[in-house]
């Protein structure tokens, strides 16, 4: 019941379309410009590097504030679990981020949402994800690469955290089950950027800049 109310929760946060509602408070629907995405990059193209800034915030807090949501409800009473619960709360919010119901499930692709999951999730999480990400970006421009990268990181970290005993408390089936969380929610990033992958392979992915304007 504990991990059914958590993606729930997760899943409630993750509606709030930031793309979308900044695209509509400008006067047009973000998924019809650009990529198509209601994501950071692409409003960042369209509208430039303010506007993706205020959307990457917005959708890195709706997945902190489920995670806070769930620590709050669940903390003290599973405490042996509360990092697989964090983990079903970030990935209701992805969920809900990528699957909006009221937007017809056209979303976006759960980076930035991802992002406030790396914040949330454990301290030794964000400087990793952090570290990967931008070494690659700053590199390459390749916003694409940089998440792929971020989220295989990620998978191999929680992986050696938990046998390594960093998750106080955690008995080997809530692990193995935390594991195949995030291994799905690695598989979704990969899927939902399987266009992104066959663009990287054939040199034709779209580079973004922070500062230089990009053009949609």
């Amino acid at each position: 019941m504990e991990r059914v109310l958590c993606l729930a929760i997760g899943y409630l946060f993750g509606l709030f379309q930031t793309a979308y509602i900044y695209g509509r408070m400008h006067g047009i629907d973000i998924r019809q410009h650009g990529s198509g995405n209601a994501g950071t990059t692409n409003t960042l193209r369209v509208f430039g590097t303010k506007a993706g800034l205020i959307v990457f915030a917005g959708d890195v807090l709706k997945c902190v504030f489920a995670i806070m949501a769930c620590s709050l409800l669940f903390g003290k009473s599973h405490p042996d679990m509360i990092y697989l619960l964090k983990l079903y709360a970030a990935a209701g919010a992805i969920l809900g981020h990528n699957f909006p119901f009221y937007l017809g499930f056209k979303g976006g692709k759960g980076i930035a949402a991802t992002a406030g999951l790396i914040l949330s999730f454990h301290i030794t999480f964000l400087p990793v994800g952090a570290i990967v990400f931008f070494s690659i970006f700053f590199t390459t421009h390749y916003v694409s690469l940089g998440s792929l990268l971020v989220y295989a990181a990620f998978m191999i970290q929680i992986v050696i955290s938990g046998q390594m005993g960093l998750f106080e408390g955690m008995t080997q089936p809530l692990l193995i089950e935390m594991y195949g969380v995030a291994a799905f929610l690695t598989i979704m990033a990969y899927y939902k950027h399987r266009e992104n992958i066959k663009r990287l392979l054939k040199g034709e992915e779209r580079k973004t800049y922070l500062i230089k304007k990009n053009k949609e």
